[in-house]
């Protein structure tokens, strides 16, 4: 290994001859003004699509056999690497970007940046840049810790050295316990794939990393996504408003006066005309609410979604991929209490809080529709509600208890096709592990053979 004098802001520099450019110890750093990095745990897209990235780089055998894996699949990572590492072995650089996949700075030391000053993160960020760029002609535009956190002084000297980002990850297998085989690897990615995702591994620690690759290429592919570099994750990412330039964030508000407060329970509308309207429930994980929208999709669908913000909030895109597909999302509360069993404050507060998470998430005002959780609500708690901003409560006709794994997919099925009428609304739910996916793509076909025409909830309101 490089001598490792260059550890922690005592000499940054070694000779030429080692590959690593050699710094200026009486260089002056420059004080940040206070403009820090954007930190970047995962890209906002609702595009089928995320990133896979590797941290450290292992010794040239291990470097092979991964680039050779990750060629059989044809995905395209991205590799922070560290700058010693990179001096030590350009070719293994070298070979990485020959094969297709991006290099970024995963500092000079690969160090615990925590523990280092403002001058010493600027350092190693620099002089990491200075190595990847002279050994392999890439000016690195990310930066990524050893742990992947990000500490103020990180940003600072991110943003100082003009870095478009400090990258973090949303999807952690934790490959660095050595316990973990290749298949628990690969089934913890497959959990918490999402669109947009960061996917963050090691090189050089756990060898079941290189067999992992084979499990996270079948999960992406089963569910439709695509692991592409995280330059092209961003390109094809937009940028999420703050909350407050979003209009409509604040169409929900607390209001304890419910003296004059007017709502309408919706359970259908009354119509001669062979209209539908067709919801979900809940949350679920980026696999099965993906498989609803692709069925949607397919049999040109439109559906109303009532989301549980505390899921919205953990995978934003997924909210937004709904309303790329053409469909209304609205509101199911943030924690799902059943709503007569919480005082008033509490009942408002989690109305809110949902309403702000949902806003922020799809990046407009959601459609003013409330669902209570279970379904149970009543004069007291619909005029807290109505008071809040939700006036329209949004129940439901046609329910097959579909959230009980019991009940199949033929009594799915049976259910919608027994109680559907015209004006129905038809309740069910995206919760993994349940037959709502299996039942779907039969009961939209036996509806429109029956002529009944599928519209978003929003219509049924009372004009």
């Amino acid at each position: 290994m490089i001598a490792s004098s260059l550890l922690v802001g005592c000499q940054f520099g070694v000779e030429e001859a080692n590959n690593v450019p050699k710094a200026n110890t009486t260089q002056t750093i420059p004080a940040s003004n206070g403009e820090k990095s954007k930190v970047i745990p995962f890209v906002y897209t609702a595009k089928k699509e995320l990133t896979l990235t590797f941290n450290g780089m292992g010794d040239d055998a291990t470097m092979k056999k991964l680039l050779d894996e990750l060629d059989k699949y044809q995905i395209k990572a991205t590799f922070f690497l560290p700058g010693m590492r990179v001096a030590e072995e350009p070719e293994i650089a070298k070979e990485i970007l020959k094969r297709g996949h991006e290099i970024e700075n995963n500092t000079l030391n690969h160090l615990d940046d925590a523990q280092l000053s403002y001058e010493q993160i600027y350092k190693e960020i620099q002089l990491g840049n200075d190595v990847i760029k002279k050994q392999t002609g890439v000016t690195p535009s990310y930066v990524r810790t050893k742990s992947g956190d990000v500490t103020d002084n990180v940003r600072l000297a991110a943003a100082a050295l003009g870095m478009k980002g400090v990258v973090s990850y949303s999807i952690n297998p934790k490959d660095r316990d050595m316990k973990k085989d290749a298949k628990a690897i690969g089934e913890y990615v497959e959990r918490f794939m999402t669109r947009g995702g960061i996917i963050t591994m090691n090189t050089d620690i756990n060898p079941e990393v290189i067999p992992a690759i084979s499990y996270i290429a079948k999960a992406a592919n089963d569910i439709g996504y695509k692991l592409v570099p995280l330059g092209e994750l961003v390109k094809n990412g937009g940028e999420r408003k703050p909350l407050e330039q979003i209009p409509g964030y604040d169409a929900a508000k607390i209001n304890p006066d419910t003296k004059n407060a007017t709502y309408h329970l919706i359970y259908q509308m009354e119509t001669n005309e062979p209209k539908i309207a067709l919801t979900f429930d809940d949350w679920g994980s980026d696999k099965t609410v993906t498989k609803i929208l692709d069925i949607l999709e397919e049999h040109d669908v439109v559906a109303t979604f009532f989301l549980r913000a505390k899921g919205v909030e953990d995978n934003p895109n997924l909210a937004r991929a709904m309303v790329e597909g053409g469909h209304d999302v609205a509101n199911h509360s943030y924690s799902h209490p059943v709503v007569t069993t919480i005082s008033p404050q509490q009942l408002q507060e989690d109305l809110v809080k949902a309403h702000r998470v949902i806003t922020d998430a799809i990046q407009q005002q959601p459609v003013m529709l409330f669902r209570p959780p279970t379904g149970v609500v009543n004069d007291e708690t619909a005029r807290l509600i109505s008071a809040v901003g939700y006036k329209n409560i949004a129940m439901y006709d046609v329910t097959m208890l579909d959230w009980d794994a019991r009940h199949s997919a033929d009594d799915i099925v049976n259910g919608i096709m027994t109680k559907t009428k015209n004006g129905s609304v038809i309740l069910l739910h995206m919760l993994d592990n349940i037959h709502t996916v299996e039942a779907l793509p039969v009961a939209l076909e036996k509806l429109k053979q029956k002529g009944f025409k599928f519209v978003k909830m929003a219509d049924m309101v009372p004009k």
